[in-house]
């Protein structure tokens, strides 16, 4: 429990630094450092799944933008799905996901007729 501690600790930094190329040498450190003989099987999957997505994941330094805000709608609307038990009508899908979205444009709602 400890090492993942440490290994949670520095991921962090990695998203802390400033430059890609010190983010680049963190994170290729922290692959190679999780990918040991020693370490638990769930640390090493985390270890090749870092390496094998290292280079999206450096994107972070050049861009600075996240896709949680889209991962954050989707969650929302998959709740939403669920919640409706199955909508059959797609108006009334689509009504409720603006709703819960908080910023609904109320002038194309009051044109939803609900059935």
């Amino acid at each position: 429990m400890a090492i993942a501690y440490r290994v949670k600790g520095r991921l962090r930094e990695f998203y802390r630094t400033t430059g890609p190329a010190q983010a680049r040498l963190l994170l290729e450190e922290l692959v190679h450092h999780c990918l040991k003989k020693a370490m638990s099987p769930e640390v090493q999957r985390l270890g090749r799944t870092l390496q094998r997505w290292s280079d999206k994941i450096c994107n972070f330094h050049i861009a600075r933008l996240s896709n949680g805000p889209t991962e954050a709608l989707n969650n929302l609307i998959k709740r939403i799905k669920r919640v409706g038990f199955g909508f059959r009508n797609f108006d009334n899908y689509r009504a409720r996901a603006l709703l819960y979205a908080g910023k609904p444009n109320w002038r194309v709602l009051g044109s939803i007729v609900v059935r």
